[in-house]
Formats: structure tokens, C-alpha cells, sequence
């Protein structure tokens, strides 16, 4: 069986042979009314779009809820386009990894077109004109990474590619959101037609993120008269445009070994990886897990799809907010980066595998539970011990999804201040729960500092995760070694007194002394990290 309309008409009796469900709304109908009166256009073609939105839309076809399918762009990597969804009739295989063992196996066929955004593809880019233009368009959605939304680089100076878009306008823009802001133009040249855009992306406030980029391109153009006067006010009026903050949720790793091999065994055949020049890694399958999170603020000018009916929840923005901090101060990341430094640090390749380890499994319900949930923000739509329970219980254990903690480790320090920073705040504010009560906190940020040595448990060398402040924290550590006297010229409040790392000042609030013991104890000599561990469980 391979993927694609003609094989599944020919080879339905095999597919159903193999429990592979078929979608069985009229493909044909649904693709007819989408290309006369588009909807919902989606700009990123990558795993978590296959397998998150383009599953959700599914579910609505089937039940005829909806009548429109979706439409695909990306403007990052053509190659997806041309290697993947051209193939395959714009298909995908998902296939839902449970922790209990099982697999469910679904063809999506939700996507009605694909598009390359880029001026090389002209009949591409006339499409995209058509949809911008349309006056059914409700939504234009992204899953195009944080790093898609930047204008500036960190030195605050303008992306070269930006800088000459911000000359060039938009007929001539090349960069990603360049190109967008001119649909976005054609659209309001069609008459300043309301929608929402929509960013899916797994960052903080993403939908100010989106906006922030949008709207510096159109003052820039309009400035230099590249736009007509009248633009910056379309774009910066939400009863016309507007820009949904959301939180999103579901892991969709890289195509696994483990599911080519289970498939191949049930008779599909399309499961080879596509590496695109860009070193993006995609197959004609998706594996993902089968939890899935999507709180949506409810602000679209023109009308959406009904995705409350497939579970998506739409709220106030203040309500997303809160689902957000609760995540990501709480219940999901902090427990997401203990592991990874530990695991790194213990000699795991595997996040599930480390939930056989009772020390790491106590850790983690340490920080949920204990350290956690007395300060958790609240958001009221979901119970955050229920969030936990899942994680702890269903997701990180799940022996088919192949997250490894080195990946977790990367950038690390660019998560602690959100991650455990906003946690210790929390518990600077809130009447009793001294700050002095936080063990495990103090334990994983001194894991961390001893982790930046690259040296395991064992004594073994090992690579430490990419991250932006490694080069210079490596320095700070010099002549630090493990089973070593700490040479006089190390200072570890160099490290610990760095609010942009941590979010806090440790020894100001309290806990640098605490982290100063936990590091120090860590070095003593092979198998310290072990014992320090188990000795800060006890306590």
C-alpha cells in the first residue's frame, strides 16, 4: 500500500486489513468548495500541522460539521511541498502513539492544496493573492517556530533580509513575513476584508509576537509611501484584524524507527524519511502522542471553524495566559527540564526511560506536586493536577516517543528564569510558602551548573546540548573537575547572581547557598550526582 487518492481507492479492502482508517468525507466536493470560497489557509507545513490542525478539521469533515477543507503554504522549506504532499496528493498517515502500547492509524486527508510562498512559483503566488482576497477567509494560521516571527536580531539591529524588504515593499518583499504582509495588503486592497491571524506556535503571547512583526512591515512601507495611508490603521484594528493569542500542545518528534518498522509489517510502504536540504526531517507518516492541547483567545472579525467540537478551547486572553504560565511555570516544563539534566547527567538517551528510574520519578512529582501546584496560576477551563497526573502518568513514560533529554537540554539557559525563576517569584509573594521550603528547584539548577562540564556521573565525557551562554559559562568553570578540590579563582555566584539566567539573583532570594551545597556535593566523585539526588528526595 502506498500513500496516495488512487492507491486508496484500489487498495481500500488492505488498508482497512491493516486498521489504517480511510477518511470518508466526499474529497472531491469538500476540495471543489474550498477553491471557490476558502476558509482557513495555514502557513507551515511541518509534523505538528499534519498532525494537530490537520487532524482536528478531519474530525469536523467527518462529522459534517465542516464543509471547507484546508489549505497548506509554506515559505520556509519548498521542498516539503515538492517531496512530500505533491507525491502523496497532499496526504499524510498519522499514526497516534499510546503509552499503553497500542497505535491507532489515521490517513488525513483534510489538506486540499499546497503552495509554495515564493514569486519563483507564480501560479502559486496568484493563488495565495486569491485566497488573501477572498472575502469567506476567516482564518490564517502559523506553525512556523518562534524564530519566524523575528525582525530584529538580539543585538536589537534590524535581519538583513528585512532591512531590504522594509525598502523593497511589498511588491517585491522576499523575506517570510514580508511575503505575508503583502497578502495581508492585497487583502486589505480588496477592501479591508476582516480575519484573524492565528499563531500555533509554542511560544509566550505568540499572537502579540505575530502581530508585533506584521505591523512594523506595514508602518516601515507606509512611511516610505510603499503602501497606501490607511494600512498601519487596517492592520492595528481588531474589528478587522486580529491577532489570537493561543497555547498549543503536542509532541510530533521525528519519524521513529520503531513505527517505520510497524508499518512496513502491516504492508504500507511509504515510510522513508525526506531530509530536505534545509535539514528538515519529514516522511509521508506523522508519529505523534495523543495528547493535544489547543486554547484559542476567541477574537476572529469574520467568523471561524467550529473547532470547539473538536476539542479546541476558545477563551479570553487572559485565560490563555494563564493555561500558558501554568504549562510552562508548572506542570509540563519545569518537569521536562529536570529530567533532561538529570538525564543527561545519568547516562539516558530516552526521556520514557528515565520514568523507570524511581529517583527521577519522585524528582519530577517533587517539582509538580510539591514545589509546584502551591503557587500554579490557575486558569479554571483545565485542573492543573489533572495536567500533571497526565504528564507524569501517560506522556513522558510513553515508551514510542523517542524524545531524548540531550534535545530537552538545548538552550536550557534560556528556559530556567520561565521554567523555575517564575516559581520562586511566586513563592517570594504568596503568604506561607517560604522560599526556604523549595528543595528540588535548588537541585536542578546546581544539576544544570554541574552538567556544564559535560562530564556524566561515571567520570564519561559527554556533548553538552547547543546553547547561546555555554562559551561563556564554560570559562567561569575552568579548572573546575570532578572528584577535585574547587580551584581558589572559582567563583560560582558568577553563575547563581544572573537574573537573565535564572530570573532571580539565587543568593538574594535565598536559595544560592542551598544550589552553592547541592553543586559542591555533585563533584565529590563518580556516582555524587546519584547520591546528592537521592539525598535531596529524603529530606
Amino acid at each position: 500500500m502506498k500513500l496516495n487518492r488512487k492507491e486508496i481507492l484500489e487498495q481500500k479492502e488492505n488498508f482497512q486489513k491493516a486498521e489504517i482508517k480511510l477518511p470518508t468525507f466526499d474529497y472531491e466536493k469538500v476540495k471543489e468548495d474550498t477553491r471557490k470560497e476558502p476558509t482557513w489557509l495555514h502557513f507551515g507545513a511541518g509534523n505538528i500541522f499534519r498532525a494537530f490542525p490537520a487532524a482536528l478539521q478531519q474530525k469536523l469533515l467527518e462529522e459534517g460539521i465542516e464543509k471547507k477543507g484546508l489549505i497548506v503554504a509554506e515559505g520556509y522549506d519548498y521542498e516539503i511541498i515538492d517531496k512530500l504532499f505533491t507525491p502523496h496528493d497532499n496526504l499524510s498517515l498519522l499514526v497516534t502513539l499510546k503509552a499503553n502500547g497500542s497505535i491507532e492509524k489515521n490517513v488525513i486527508g483534510s489538506i486540499v492544496e499546497s503552495l509554495r510562498v515564493d514569486e519563483a512559483f507564480v501560479e502559486d503566488k496568484q493563488r495565495l493573492k486569491e485566497i488573501f482576497c477572498s472575502p469567506s477567509l476567516q482564518m490564517v494560521s502559523f506553525t512556523i517556530t518562534e524564530k519566524g516571527y523575528q525582525v530584529n536580531k538580539s543585538n536589537g539591529e534590524v535581519i538583513p533580509d528585512i532591512a531590504k524588504d522594509f525598502e523593497a515593499g511589498p511588491k517585491n518583499a522576499k523575506s517570510y513575513l514580508g511575503k505575508l504582509t503583502a497578502l495581508c495588503y492585497e487583502r486589505y486592497l480588496a477592501g479591508k476584508l476582516p480575519f484573524s491571524l492565528v499563531s500555533m506556535d509554542n511560544c509566550s503571547h505568540n499572537g502579540d509576537k505575530l502581530y508585533a512583526a506584521v505591523d512594523t512591515f506595514a508602518k516601515e512601507w507606509e512611511e516610505r509611501k510603499l503602501v497606501e495611508e490607511g494600512f498601519v490603521s487596517y492592520i492595528e484594528n481588531p474589528e478587522l484584524v486580529a491577532f489570537p493569542w493561543s497555547m498549543i500542545d503536542k509532541i510530533t518528534p521525528r519519524p521513529d524507527e520503531s513505527v517505520k518498522k510497524m508499518l512496513l509489517e502491516v504492508g504500507f510502504e511509504d515510510v522513508e524519511d525526506v531530509i530536505t536540504s534545509k535539514n528538515t526531517y519529514v516522511a509521508p507518516f506523522v508519529n505523534a502522542e495523543e495528547a493535544e492541547y489547543l486554547v484559542i483567545e476567541d477574537a476572529f472579525p469574520n467568523g471561524r471553524p467550529d473547532l470547539s467540537k473538536a476539542g479546541v478551547i476558545f477563551t479570553d486572553k487572559e485565560t490563555v495566559d494563564k493555561v500558558e504560565k501554568m504549562k510552562v511555570c508548572t506542570c509540563l516544563n519545569p518537569l521536562h527540564t529536570g529530567l533532561a539534566v538529570f538525564g543527561c547527567l545519568l547516562g539516558y538517551t530516552k526521556i520514557s526511560e528515565e520514568m523507570k528510574d524511581m529517583d527521577l520519578v519522585r524528582l519530577v512529582e517533587g517539582l509538580g506536586y510539591v514545589e509546584g501546584l502551591p503557587v500554579v496560576v490557575d486558569p479554571k477551563i483545565m485542573e492543573p493536577k489533572d495536567f500533571i497526573d497526565t504528564v507524569i502518568k501517560v506522556r513522558i513514560p510513553n515508551p514510542f516517543m523517542p524524545d531524548t533529554p540531550q534535545r530537552i537540554a538545548t538552550d536550557t539557559s534560556q528556559k530556567l528564569s520561565i521554567r523555575y525563576g517564575e516559581t520562586i517569584k511566586a513563592y517570594q509573594k504568596k503568604e506561607g510558602t517560604p522560599i526556604r521550603s523549595l528543595k528540588l528547584i535548588p537541585l536542578v539548577q546546581a544539576a544544570w551548573v554541574r552538567y556544564l562540564l559535560g562530564v556524566n556521573d561515571e567520570g564519561e565525557k559527554f556533548e553538552v546540548s547547543p546553547d547561546p551562554y555555554y562559551e561563556e559559562l564554560k570559562k567561569v568553570l575552568d579548572g573546575v573537575e570532578l572528584g577535585k578540590s574547587l580551584p581558589q579563582t572559582f567563583q560560582i555566584s558568577a553563575i547563581l547572581t544572573r537574573k537573565d539566567i535564572f530570573g532571580v539573583d539565587l543568593y538574594e532570594v535565598g536559595l544560592g547557598e542551598l544550589v552553592e551545597e547541592y553543586f559542591t556535593k555533585m563533584l565529590e566523585g563518580k556516582g555524587s550526582v546519584r547520591k546528592t539526588l537521592k539525598e535531596a528526595l529524603d529530606k
